[in-house]
């Protein structure tokens, strides 16, 4: 799902650079962060469920052409994700979250 809410300040570019505040407001549920970076834990009950969903988050960051950072620690699952070349969060970097989360609902069933 794509999420892009009206700000002039924006001009409608997603891949402009956040304030803390945007992100403050934006972020999805579960995760943390700031202007920087925002990141998420998951929780599995053995390491190879971990890694299922890592595998799983990578193509979904291949379709979305955004790719996270994924930190794999036994049966933990870190991703961080922002945007390279500006330095911060944009508003891909808010979408890959959510499409996680969305993600992370179906393998779970919340």
């Amino acid at each position: 799902m794509s999420y892009h809410p009206y700000d002039p300040r924006m001009a409608y570019d997603p891949e402009r650079r956040l304030t803390d505040g945007d992100v403050q407001e934006l972020k999805p549920e579960g995760w943390w962060g700031d202007d920087g970076k925002i990141a998420r834990d998951f929780a599995f009950d053995s390491y190879q469920a971990g890694v299922d969903f890592a595998v799983r988050v990578a193509a979904l960051a291949e379709e979305q052409n955004h790719h996270p950072d994924i930190l794999i620690r036994y049966r933990r699952v870190r991703l961080t994700f922002f945007t390279h070349t500006v330095g911060g969060v944009t508003l891909l970097d808010i979408e890959g979250a959510r499409a996680v989360n969305d993600l992370w609902a179906g393998v779970t069933g919340a």
